[in-house]
């Protein structure tokens, strides 16, 4: 891909702040109107490993409550959970009346990884091909909205991505052997990807795809969609009137400061090296 032309296509900087500040405002009047409605909301994250899922994730959840909007990123299963039915640990992160979980990845590792790298049997790969549309048809006939999200990135800027996180202190935990892995089978990720497709792209629960060659745009297009395909409304709030001043009662005096252990100015102390 021509590093002119891919700049040409970026919008600036001022342009996605604007646009993500915009969305974000939407994505809490759809946190509202999830708490006021009681309707519960999965939002499933797939998509090869650096593919800007997280990110995605990110830019969704800094702005909304915690309580309400909760991201399930599980980790591998213990040996308790690996003899349970497969979907089962799964169940007990989806949402309740007014909440909405984010899947950091889900269910799918099975068509993924599990299959790839054969953390699962061609049998059990198989039955839950042939299991998850069913499945999210259960959850589906009872109310929830589901969503499901396949980022797309191609072999070069998924390796551009993985050296970058290799030289940042800061993002090279993300950089796991796992990581390293999908590198050297990418095409077997390909294979299985298109077969998960085939089997679990139904009208009922389709999967949408977000090129994600370019993080900021992948991140607008992702937010944008979601917020189309859900039938929210704003929710009048409450209007909350601040005094001018606190109030002030009694003859309370604060104990002096020297009974207490203040945390050492840090900032100070670099403003004074300049």
């Amino acid at each position: 891909m021509s590093s002119d032309r891919d700049t040409a296509r970026r919008i600036s900087d001022e342009v996605y702040e604007r646009e993500l500040r915009r969305l974000q405002i939407e994505l809490v009047k759809l946190q509202e109107w999830v708490r006021s409605t009681g309707a519960r909301v999965v939002v499933i994250f797939e998509g090869r490993d650096a593919a800007g899922k997280g990110g995605a994730i990110k830019r969704i959840t800094e702005s909304l409550n915690p309580r309400l909007v909760r991201v399930a990123a599980l980790p591998a299963p213990s040996e308790r959970e690996r003899g349970q039915w497969y979907f089962q640990r799964y169940v007990a992160h989806l949402p309740a009346r007014g909440e909405i979980t984010l899947f950091d990845r889900s269910w799918y590792n099975r068509a993924g990884v599990e299959k790839v790298m054969g953390f699962c049997t061609p049998e059990e790969h198989s039955r839950f091909l042939e299991q998850a549309p069913a499945f999210e048809q259960l959850l589906i006939d009872d109310g929830i909205l589901l969503r499901k999200y396949w980022f797309s990135v191609s072999q070069d800027e998924q390796l551009r991505r993985f050296r970058s996180r290799r030289k940042d202190p800061l993002r090279r935990w993300k950089l796991s052997p796992m990581d390293l892995e999908s590198v050297n089978h990418w095409e077997g990720y390909s294979r299985a990807r298109d077969e998960m497709m085939a089997s679990t792209d139904v009208p009922a629960s389709p999967w949408y795809v977000v090129e994600s060659e370019i993080k900021k745009h992948a991140r607008l297009n992702m937010i944008a969609h979601l917020l189309s395909t859900i039938p929210y409304s704003e929710v009048e709030q409450d209007r909350v009137d601040l005094p001018d001043r606190p109030v002030v009662t009694g003859d309370y005096q604060r104990p002096d400061r020297t009974l207490y252990h203040y945390v050492h100015d840090h900032a100070a102390t670099l403003l004074a090296q300049g």
